[in-house]
Protein backbone atom coordinates (compact mmCIF):
# COMPACT_ATOMS: atom_id res chain seq x y z
CA UNK A 1 0.00 0.00 0.00
CA UNK A 2 0.70 3.11 -1.13
CA UNK A 3 1.92 5.96 1.76
CA UNK A 4 -0.06 9.16 1.78
CA UNK A 5 2.61 11.05 0.38
CA UNK A 6 3.18 8.97 -2.30
CA UNK A 7 -0.21 9.37 -3.66
CA UNK A 8 -0.35 13.56 -2.78
CA UNK A 9 2.62 13.63 -5.10
CA UNK A 10 1.47 11.56 -8.14
CA UNK A 11 -1.96 13.70 -7.30
CA UNK A 12 -0.10 16.93 -7.89
CA UNK A 13 2.28 15.52 -10.80
CA UNK A 14 -0.72 14.37 -12.47
CA UNK A 15 -2.70 17.79 -12.06
CA UNK A 16 0.61 19.90 -13.11
CA UNK A 17 0.49 17.92 -16.41
CA UNK A 18 -3.19 18.11 -17.35
CA UNK A 19 -2.57 22.22 -16.50
CA UNK A 20 0.20 22.04 -18.97
CA UNK A 21 -1.58 20.40 -21.91
CA UNK A 22 -4.67 22.83 -21.33
CA UNK A 23 -2.21 25.82 -21.77
CA UNK A 24 -0.62 24.40 -24.74
CA UNK A 25 -3.80 23.89 -26.50
CA UNK A 26 -4.79 27.26 -25.66
CA UNK A 27 -1.57 28.83 -27.14
CA UNK A 28 -2.13 26.89 -30.52
CA UNK A 29 -5.93 27.66 -30.85
CA UNK A 30 -5.76 31.08 -30.39
CA UNK A 31 -2.45 30.86 -33.09
CA UNK A 32 -0.19 32.13 -29.84
CA UNK A 33 2.90 31.01 -32.09
CA UNK A 34 1.49 32.48 -35.48
CA UNK A 35 4.22 35.63 -35.11
CA UNK A 36 5.83 36.18 -38.64
CA UNK A 37 10.17 35.49 -38.22
CA UNK A 38 12.58 37.53 -39.77
CA UNK A 39 12.08 40.30 -42.05
CA UNK A 40 8.38 41.39 -43.29
CA UNK A 41 7.13 44.24 -45.86
CA UNK A 42 3.52 45.78 -45.72
CA UNK A 43 0.49 45.32 -48.41
CA UNK A 44 -3.18 47.46 -48.16
CA UNK A 45 -6.28 45.97 -48.90
CA UNK A 46 -9.64 47.57 -49.07
CA UNK A 47 -12.90 46.39 -48.05
CA UNK A 48 -16.59 47.03 -48.36
CA UNK A 49 -16.87 44.25 -45.37
CA UNK A 50 -14.47 42.39 -43.17
CA UNK A 51 -16.78 40.45 -41.58
CA UNK A 52 -15.20 38.35 -38.78
CA UNK A 53 -11.60 39.21 -39.71
CA UNK A 54 -9.52 39.84 -36.77
CA UNK A 55 -5.87 41.11 -36.55
CA UNK A 56 -3.34 38.65 -36.66
CA UNK A 57 -5.51 36.00 -38.57
CA UNK A 58 -3.47 34.41 -41.52
CA UNK A 59 -2.74 35.77 -44.91
CA UNK A 60 -2.65 32.87 -47.43
CA UNK A 61 -2.26 31.81 -50.53
CA UNK A 62 -2.75 28.45 -52.18
CA UNK A 63 -3.24 26.98 -48.74
CA UNK A 64 0.10 28.26 -47.64
CA UNK A 65 0.61 30.83 -44.72
CA UNK A 66 2.08 33.91 -46.14
CA UNK A 67 1.50 36.31 -43.45
CA UNK A 68 -0.73 37.64 -41.04
CA UNK A 69 -3.13 40.51 -40.84
CA UNK A 70 -1.56 43.74 -38.54
CA UNK A 71 -4.46 46.04 -38.34
CA UNK A 72 -8.05 46.97 -39.87
CA UNK A 73 -9.19 50.57 -39.97
CA UNK A 74 -11.86 52.12 -41.19
CA UNK A 75 -10.97 54.82 -43.85
CA UNK A 76 -11.86 58.15 -43.31
CA UNK A 77 -12.57 58.98 -46.90
CA UNK A 78 -14.24 55.86 -48.52
CA UNK A 79 -15.20 54.46 -45.99
CA UNK A 80 -14.09 51.17 -46.57
CA UNK A 81 -11.97 48.33 -44.38
CA UNK A 82 -8.43 49.31 -44.92
CA UNK A 83 -6.37 46.25 -43.98
CA UNK A 84 -3.15 46.02 -43.82
CA UNK A 85 -1.19 42.75 -43.34
CA UNK A 86 2.59 42.00 -42.71
CA UNK A 87 3.59 39.93 -45.70
CA UNK A 88 6.95 37.73 -44.70
CA UNK A 89 9.93 38.91 -46.86
CA UNK A 90 10.58 35.22 -48.37
CA UNK A 91 7.21 36.14 -50.42
CA UNK A 92 8.62 38.72 -51.77
CA UNK A 93 7.86 37.81 -55.40
CA UNK A 94 3.77 38.26 -55.33
CA UNK A 95 2.76 39.35 -58.75
CA UNK A 96 1.11 43.13 -58.65
CA UNK A 97 -1.83 42.37 -59.93
CA UNK A 98 -3.26 39.86 -56.97
CA UNK A 99 -6.35 39.92 -55.71
CA UNK A 100 -7.46 39.70 -52.24
CA UNK A 101 -10.20 38.02 -50.89
CA UNK A 102 -11.77 37.07 -46.95
CA UNK A 103 -12.34 33.88 -46.81
CA UNK A 104 -13.40 31.47 -43.96
CA UNK A 105 -12.28 27.91 -43.00
CA UNK A 106 -15.02 25.94 -43.20
CA UNK A 107 -18.70 26.12 -42.39
CA UNK A 108 -18.51 28.56 -39.04
CA UNK A 109 -14.39 28.78 -38.70
CA UNK A 110 -12.10 31.59 -38.38
CA UNK A 111 -11.74 34.37 -41.20
CA UNK A 112 -8.49 34.65 -43.42
CA UNK A 113 -7.28 36.35 -46.30
CA UNK A 114 -6.64 34.44 -49.35
CA UNK A 115 -4.41 35.72 -51.83
CA UNK A 116 -4.95 34.87 -55.77
CA UNK A 117 -1.97 35.09 -57.43
CA UNK A 118 -2.00 37.22 -61.06
CA UNK A 119 0.38 37.23 -63.78
CA UNK A 120 2.02 40.16 -63.60
CA UNK A 121 5.92 40.05 -63.80
CA UNK A 122 6.16 42.76 -61.56
CA UNK A 123 6.34 42.26 -57.94
CA UNK A 124 4.20 43.93 -54.93
CA UNK A 125 6.55 46.24 -52.89
CA UNK A 126 6.60 47.64 -49.36
CA UNK A 127 3.37 49.67 -49.13
CA UNK A 128 1.47 48.75 -51.91
CA UNK A 129 -2.35 48.14 -52.28
CA UNK A 130 -4.22 45.36 -53.67
CA UNK A 131 -6.65 46.76 -56.43
CA UNK A 132 -8.67 43.57 -56.47
CA UNK A 133 -10.58 42.49 -53.04
CA UNK A 134 -13.41 40.85 -52.44
CA UNK A 135 -15.39 41.23 -48.78
CA UNK A 136 -16.54 38.56 -46.86
CA UNK A 137 -19.00 36.65 -47.47
CA UNK A 138 -21.61 37.33 -44.11
CA UNK A 139 -23.65 34.21 -43.22
CA UNK A 140 -26.83 36.60 -41.67
CA UNK A 141 -27.15 38.59 -45.06
CA UNK A 142 -27.30 35.37 -47.30
CA UNK A 143 -30.21 33.88 -45.06
CA UNK A 144 -32.05 37.12 -44.80
CA UNK A 145 -31.90 37.46 -48.54
CA UNK A 146 -33.21 33.97 -49.34
CA UNK A 147 -35.97 34.04 -46.17
CA UNK A 148 -37.14 37.51 -47.94
CA UNK A 149 -36.85 35.76 -51.80
CA UNK A 150 -34.39 38.32 -52.68
CA UNK A 151 -31.67 36.00 -54.10
CA UNK A 152 -32.95 34.48 -56.98
CA UNK A 153 -34.20 35.61 -60.03
CA UNK A 154 -36.95 37.65 -60.14
CA UNK A 155 -39.50 37.41 -63.69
Amino acid sequence: MKSSHQIEFTAGLFLLLGIACLIFLAVQATDGGSEIRGGSYELVASFGNVGGLRPRAKVSMAGVTVGQVERIELDPQTLDARVTMKISERYDDIPDDTSAAILTSGILGDQYVGLEPGGSPEPMRDGDQFLITQSAVVLEQLIGRFMMGGGGDEE
